[in-house]
Formats: C-alpha cells, sequence, structure tokens
C-alpha cells in the first residue's frame, strides 16, 4: 500500500459540467501545482486506477458510463467529486435531464467544494483519498477474518450493475489463465443480465453493503443448472465460492439433479465444483485456448 500512497493513479471523467472544473483539474498537472511530482500520475484505463475523479453534474448520458468506469476499477478504489455540481447538481440540480450528484450513481468517498473548484482544493481532496484509499484497504485484510458477517441473499434486478462489475473484475482474472479474453462472462452486458433475472435465480454474497460474490441458476426437467459462480479476486479461497454453490443448490429443492461448468485449465473452478461433490460427465471445445467441462452430482 506504500506504494500506492506514493504514487496513487487518478482517472477523471467529465459527467457534464462546464468545463471550469476540468480546467482547474489540468492545471494541477501545470508547473505551478505539478502533481506529477509528488507521484500522482494520470491514467485513461479504469483497470490501472485508484482514484476516480468526477467533475460535473449526472445526466441520464454520463450515469451508465460512470458506473462503468467505476465497476471497472480494482479494490480498494476511491471516488473523489469535484465541484459543486458534482457533489449536489449544482445550479444544474432541477434540470430535466440532470439525476444530481456523483453519490446518485456511485458512493462518494470526498466532496470537493467549488465553483469552480480551486487546483489546492483538488489536490487536498486526493490527499484526503489516500487516507480513505488505506483505510479500505485495511478494511479488505481484515475480511477474510470476518466471513462469518457475508450475507447469502436472493438478489434482485437492481443488483445488476453490481454483479456484471464483478463478474467482469473477476472474469479479467480467468482470462489471464487461459490466455484467451472471449469469456461470456467478459462480454454479456448489461441488458442481457438484467433480462436473465426474468429466468434465473440469482444468488449475492454481501460484505459491508458491498457484493462480493454471485451465482445463478434455473430449473428444468428436475435438473438445476449452476452457473457463473464468481468470487471478488480479493476474497477467493475463503470458501465463499463453495458457499454460493450449497445457497443456489437450496434455491431449487424440488431439483434431483445438479448440472455446472467450468473452463480447463481454470484449475481452481474445478477445484471448487469438486469439493461441491461434483464429477465430470462431458468435455467440449469452446476455443483453441478453452474447453468446457461440464460437472454432475445427485441429490442426496
Amino acid at each position: 500500500m506504500s506504494g500506492f500512497t506514493k504514487s496513487p493513479w487518478i482517472i477523471h471523467y467529465d459527467a457534464s459540467s462546464c468545463n471550469g472544473c476540468d480546467i482547474e483539474v489540468l492545471a494541477c498537472l501545470t508547473p505551478i501545482f505539478d502533481v506529477e511530482r509528488l507521484g500522482v500520475v494520470n491514467t485513461g484505463n479504469p483497470k490501472h486506477a485508484d482514484i476516480f475523479l468526477v467533475t460535473g453534474a449526472v445526466n441520464e448520458q454520463s450515469r451508465d458510463v460512470i458506473r462503468n468506469i467505476y465497476n471497472q476499477m480494482p479494490e480498494p478504489k476511491v471516488v473523489v467529486a469535484v465541484g459543486t455540481c458534482a457533489a449536489s447538481g449544482g445550479i444544474f440540480r432541477e434540470c430535466y435531464n440532470i439525476s444530481g450528484g456523483v453519490d446518485s450513481v456511485i458512493p462518494v468517498d470526498v466532496y470537493v467544494p467549488g465553483c469552480a473548484a480551486r487546483p489546492e482544493a483538488i489536490v487536498d481532496g486526493v490527499v484526503q483519498g489516500l487516507g480513505v484509499l488505506e483505510q479500505k484497504r485495511l478494511e479488505m485484510k481484515a475480511a477474510p477474518q470476518n466471513t462469518d458477517q457475508i450475507l447469502y441473499l436472493r438478489a434482485e434486478k437492481s443488483d445488476a450493475p453490481g454483479i456484471l462489475g464483478l463478474q467482469k473484475t473477476a472474469g479479467q482474472c480467468e482470462a489471464e489463465i487461459y490466455n484467451d479474453d472471449n469469456l461470456p462472462a467478459l462480454q454479456q452486458t448489461l441488458e442481457e443480465l438484467q433480462n436473465d433475472f426474468d429466468r434465473a435465480t440469482h444468488i449475492k454474497a454481501v460484505m459491508n453493503d458491498k457484493i462480493i460474490g454471485s451465482v445463478r441458476g434455473q430449473a428444468r426437467d428436475g435438473t438445476a443448472y449452476v452457473s457463473g459462480v464468481v468470487v471478488h479476486p480479493y476474497y477467493q479461497r475463503h470458501k465463499i465460492g463453495r458457499r454460493l454453490v450449497a445457497e443456489i443448490e437450496k434455491a431449487f429443492p424440488n431439483a434431483k439433479r445438479f448440472e455446472a461448468f467450468t473452463g480447463r485449465p481454470n484449475v481452481r473452478g474445478l477445484q471448487l465444483l469438486g469439493q461441491a461433490g461434483y464429477s465430470e460427465f462431458k468435455t467440449e471445445p469452446f476455443t483453441p485456448a478453452i474447453a468446457w467441462v461440464y460437472l454432475q452430482k445427485e441429490r442426496k
């Protein structure tokens, strides 16, 4: 974490501002303030960012973009709302197409007031964000010792954005195993996932109001088909996946047989289902690098 505090990476997004705050954000990079001398790096890739800097009020067009960027950022992460518009919607708050401040879409950790916010205030907001980042890191470090606090609940369609973000985060790690990013979990859209709630049952693992794992299943002709077992990379190896499988099986009390699939060479996925009592019965090629392995078990 000491590396983060000495060199935080920031991604900046203009939700719909008048560009006043954006100019002040850029001023932080000029020789007068020169935040780069402090190790601050402005990146364009959310997967590399520690701090999400948002300017402007949130409107219908930028809402989904903000969620998408936020969900792609790795944990721990901090959101800094820069300027009055980002904090509350500002003078545009009553406009028909304005949703409000950034916190109407994603959780905000630090608010930087001003119209426009001064560069000194923005730098101070980033420094405060580093303290929040450290606190989140400590909470994540303690999480494995607090797995008894995890809640396993039936997910609703409103949980789809959080589940999709988790799915893509975990999917990136799985794609590195295969050296192939053609996984269905990475290609699925929010609309497709929301439609899936109409035909499948979803279970979520929640800790501190954050979805850290999920699984889905649906029953046909006495068989419950289990799929989409994902756990956030920071919380893996703590039996959360196995508990998710057990919970989705409980959701189908009339099923006489369970079927699931995972990819090879994903050893972790095969071990998880093997420990849950599943045995391999069929293999199908998916891509040159990935083969789907189908497993099954009978209800005892």
